[in-house]
C-alpha cells in the first residue's frame, strides 16, 4: 500500500520497467514518464546514495551533488531504514563490475 492515499500499488509500471533493454530505452522511457524536474530530482537522489554508500561526509556530497541537507538526510534514512531497494542495486552492480 502507498503510505500516502492508502491505495494499493499498481506493479504495472513496474513490470513495464523491467521490460527495457538498455540504458538509453530507460531514459526514454523516463523522459516520456516524468517531467525534467522529477528525473533531476530521482537522478540527484540515487547520486546521493552512491556519495552515502561510499562512505561520504554531508558536506563533501552537497559539494558534489548540491543536494540539500533534507535531500541528504532522506536518501541516509532510506539506506538505513528503508526496504533494502538502494543495498539491492548497489550489490548487483559491484557484481558485474566484477565479471
Amino acid at each position: 500500500m502507498n503510505k500516502l492515499n492508502r491505495k494499493p500499488r499498481n506493479a504495472d509500471m513496474y513490470k513495464a520497467i523491467l521490460t527495457l533493454e538498455s540504458v538509453e530505452e530507460c531514459m526514454a522511457f523516463f523522459d516520456d514518464l516524468c517531467t525534467v524536474t522529477e528525473i533531476q530530482a530521482m537522478e540527484q537522489r540515487y547520486q546521493v546514495a552512491v556519495c552515502l554508500n561510499k562512505g561520504m561526509i554531508y558536506n563533501d556530497i552537497l559539494a558534489e551533488t548540491g543536494a540539500s541537507s533534507a535531500t541528504i538526510s532522506r536518501v541516509n534514512r532510506s539506506l538505513q531504514y528503508g526496504k533494502d531497494g538502494y543495498e539491492i542495486v548497489f550489490n548487483r552492480l559491484a557484481a558485474k563490475e566484477d565479471q
